[in-house]
């Protein structure tokens, strides 16, 4: 067993089983063993691949969204630039490569970044030490400073964790994290039954609750609705509320057991839109959307885009560049390798009351919140 596989079976035999979401986050963030606290879990060596690692094109046309939206503010001397789990800073270096395109709104920025790990921040100061712009790293998102701001999450509510429930004879039963006779992680159902809203369901039935990204979802829009500003968030997740489990684990680009090894591989669920919505809503900020990856891409004009970076391309640049655009926003398979992103993903804004229509959703103005 690995350090913390110990750590948490010590947990549970001495307090008995925990919940999904403390399991969960243990695994991500354990001060010594967590996942993001040890690893960069980016790219081809690590365990998976983000959007902006697939190609500039996603970044740029981020950051030309951002400009667009500064604009929308008003074109304010100074705005935050803010990116909620950056990774390793590339999605970040691209949009401000794309900002010299607008020198004013460039001139305007500072960036924060929040991090909770150690070695990605290494990896950022890597990625952006050229830069001329201040740039802060934060833990967590209550050390942001106020002022008008524009928020970038690129897969990032999907690491939050979530707690399951189980329908039973008597109700519903929180799913709990135990041992087996072997000493396993292995799932239980508390005894208590839990009065849960979910609808007429068949016995067995799980339901996904992500508490934590709606609390997180509630302060971000509370933050962006004050302040007055806006936030984009793209992440794999569906559009209409589902039942069933969601979560899986990532270990070098491969799906493997998520009780197995915490702290080893990838552990995240599909981001339950609807209720971010609502969260963001009850806050008192307007939401867009969600619309998937693929559209809001085309909207924002990755095709042309495209076309601009073959022009100069050889034959390989400009083969890479297709696979890209297929892969970011054409449909296509979303298994495999190549797997294609364009439905899976999902694009969502929120923002200040009685803020324009940010650029990507126009046509989805009329699902906004009164």
């Amino acid at each position: 067993m690995t350090p913390l596989e110990q750590e948490i079976a010590a947990m549970i035999a001495q307090e008995g089983p925990m919940s999904l979401e403390r399991f969960m986050s243990l695994a991500a963030l354990h001060a010594q063993h967590g996942y993001y606290k040890s690893k960069v879990p980016i790219g081809v060596r690590g365990d998976f691949t983000t959007a902006p690692e697939i190609h500039q094109m996603f970044g740029e046309l981020i950051g030309l969204w951002a400009a667009e939206v500064w604009h929308a503010l008003g074109a304010p001397a100074h705005v935050h630039l803010i990116e909620l789990g950056p990774g390793r800073g590339t999605l970040m270096a691209d949009v401000l490569r794309a900002a010299r395109i607008v020198p004013e709104f460039r001139r305007a920025l500072d960036v924060h970044l929040v991090e909770a790990s150690e070695t990605l921040m290494s990896e950022q100061r890597r990625a952006l030490g050229g830069e001329d712009i201040s740039v802060t790293w934060h833990g967590d998102i209550e050390a942001l400073p106020s002022g008008q701001a524009i928020i970038l999450a690129n897969e990032f509510f999907d690491a939050l964790p979530v707690r399951h429930y189980m329908r039973g004879r008597d109700g519903w039963h929180e799913r709990l994290v135990g041992l087996n006779e072997r000493g396993e992680f292995c799932f239980g159902l508390a005894p208590g039954a839990e009065a849960l809203a979910a609808g007429d369901v068949q016995e067995g039935a799980i339901l996904e609750i992500g508490i934590v990204a709606q609390r997180m979802m509630s302060r971000l829009a509370d933050y962006v609705a004050s302040e007055c500003g806006a936030l984009l968030a793209i992440d794999y997740g569906y559009a209409e509320k589902q039942m069933g489990e969601t979560l899986q684990a990532v270990r070098g680009h491969a799906y493997t057991d998520p009780l197995q090894a915490p702290g080893e591989s990838d552990l995240s669920v599909h981001v339950d839109f609807p209720a971010l919505a609502n969260a963001a809503r009850a806050a008192g900020a307007s939401v867009y959307g969600p619309v998937t990856q693929g559209i809001f891409l085309a909207r924002l004009g990755i095709a042309p885009r495209a076309e601009v970076l073959k022009r100069n391309a050889d034959a390989a640049q400009a083969a890479a560049v297709d696979a890209a655009l297929a892969r970011l926003a054409l449909p296509g398979p979303v298994t495999g390798p190549n797997a294609s992103m364009a439905d899976l993903f999902k694009a969502l804004a929120v923002t200040a009351p009685g803020f324009p229509v940010p650029p990507g959703f126009e046509a989805d103005a009329a699902r906004v919140a009164p």
